[in-house]
This record gives C-alpha cells, structure tokens and sequence, in this order.
C-alpha cells in the first residue's frame, strides 16, 4: 500500500505533531530541565506515535475492505495489516 498525505492525513499531522513535541524534549533536555518533566513529556511523544501507527493500519485496513468491495484486489492481506498492528503493540 502507498504512503500518500491523501491516504493517511491525519497520521501525517499527528506525526507533525510528535515531531514538535521531540523537538521540544530536546530542548528539555539541553537546557537542563527536571526528569520528570523531560520524561512527561518524552511520554507524550512516544503516546503521540503509536497513535500515528494505530491510525495508518486502520486507514489501510479501510483501504483494503474498499478495494475488496469494488471486487478488487487488496493491496495487503489481512495477515498483513495484522502483523504491522502487533509490530506497534
């Protein structure tokens, strides 16, 4: 299955978002901040990824039911999409 900002746009932002959010932690940490909140933070962006995952193999699993109902073939099987879902849990 193509990655396209069209197929997955809100994985994208969320991604974005993380992006942000590492780039703040970085920061955290090169200015000296306090554990607890580098790693509240660190949480969040790790929290923010599995999200973006999450919500790539739901679009694609949306994907591949739309194909099979057109009559087509599915991009990824099923056992597929399951094996990427368990990488991520």
């Amino acid at each position: 299955m193509e990655m396209t900002p069209a197929l997955v746009g809100d994985a994208l932002t969320r991604l974005r978002r993380a992006h942000g959010q590492l780039a703040g932690v970085i920061s955290m940490i090169e200015d000296g901040e306090e554990c607890a909140a580098v790693l509240t933070q660190l949480a969040a962006v790790s929290r923010a990824l599995d999200r973006a995952g999450f919500k790539i193999v739901a679009t694609g699993l949306r994907h591949c039911q739309a194909a099979r109902e057109r009559g087509e073939e599915p991009p990824m099987t099923e056992q597929e999409l399951e094996k990427l879902f368990l990488a991520l849990a």
